[in-house]
């Protein structure tokens, strides 16, 4: 008999052991008690929500993986689309016919940087728009029109006298990738821009041999722009980036991006080595019966003796490169300069 009782409480003490681990299990699976569930906790609430960004005007908190962006930097749009970035709204009128986001019905169009639709920013209800160039100077107004948006400026041509257009350049897309990175959470792509970038700049640095005259031109309407060294957002830097030596040098050059008001006749009288071309009307959207930059350079009298025309020297920009100033364009100029330039 005694025997049996003590078989029976030995029996009941471990099922009431069994139940208590049971408990206990379930209590660690559901995060309410346990070593489990508070290490969950500490891992998400360490999760960056924000990142500090520096843009041409400061410091900006910019939310992590932002909703409702709105960019209108040329320089970025290739980047965000190659990050499948959702954009709600852009400057569709000076972006490339082929930009994912201009074939999007989805992402509204602000226009142009003459006439913007600004309205369009304050009612997409952005937690970040992104400015720069062409649309820095309402940097201001855009900011009074989304006050809860996070507004960033990369526009990198605001810069110290000491530096140079080539390293304005240079340091902008590099620290514009960078920033892009750490807000989309895509830091490891960034940093391989960076790297793909440098590679192509130390090619084409290479590639010159240091003593062939140069000169870059600008092609629109079908007339012939003088891009002067130094000056300008395409040709110009890179005087200072690769050491060229220009075939012609002016007095009062401007950055204006039509390029400088120098006879056709003149650009040939300095006879350069190399001829690099920007064709303007090709990246335009809104351009359809624009006659292509080679068709100009090929026809035009006055250069066909020229040593860069004669011996083929001629260098062209992608189409897109007016209104896709995005690092990956860089690195594809980069990359055409170096491989003719070896040759």
């Amino acid at each position: 008999m005694k025997n049996s009782m003590l078989f029976k409480l030995v029996g009941l003490m471990a099922l009431l052991t069994l139940l208590l681990v049971a408990c206990s299990n379930s209590s660690n699976e559901n995060g309410s008690t346990g070593t489990t569930g508070q290490a969950s906790e500490t891992t998400e609430s360490t999760e960056a929500s924000t990142v500090e960004i520096t843009d041409a005007h400061g410091t900006v908190t910019v939310p992590v993986n932002p909703k409702n962006v709105i960019s209108l930097d040329s320089r970025t749009f290739e980047t965000l689309a190659d990050w499948d970035i959702k954009l709600v709204a852009a400057p569709k009128d000076v972006m490339p016919a082929d930009s994912t986001y201009v074939k999007d019905d989805t992402v509204q169009n602000i226009g142009n940087h003459r006439e913007p639709n600004l309205e369009i920013l304050a009612a997409a209800d952005p937690e970040l728009v992104i400015i720069g160039q062409r649309f820095a100077g309402y940097y201001e107004e855009i900011k009074k029109l989304v006050p809860n948006a996070a507004v960033i400026d990369l526009n990198f041509d605001v810069s110290e006298e000491a530096e140079t257009p080539g390293e304005n350049l240079v340091n902008g897309l590099k620290s514009a990738t960078i920033s892009l990175g750490q807000i989309f959470d895509k830091n490891d792509e960034a940093k391989q821009l960076v790297a793909d970038f440098d590679k192509a700049i130390e090619d084409a640095k290479s590639a010159y041999n240091g003593t062939d005259t140069v000169m870059g031109v600008e092609v629109a309407g079908g007339n012939i722009g003088f891009s002067a060294p130094h000056f300008g957002r395409v040709w110009g830097p890179m005087y200072d980036i690769f050491g060229w030596k220009p075939a012609l040098e002016i007095e009062n050059a401007t950055s204006d991006h039509k390029g400088d008001d120098i006879s056709v006749e003149a650009i040939a009288q300095s006879n350069p080595d190399w001829l690099f071309v920007l064709d303007r009307d090709a990246a335009v959207s809104s351009t359809t019966d624009a006659v292509p930059a080679q068709d100009v350079i090929d026809n035009s009298p006055a250069l066909q003796n020229v040593t860069a025309v004669s011996n083929g020297q001629i260098v062209y920009a992608p189409n897109d490169t007016y209104t896709n100033e995005s690092i990956e364009t860089f690195i594809e100029v980069f990359e055409n300069l170096a491989n003719s330039l070896a040759k």
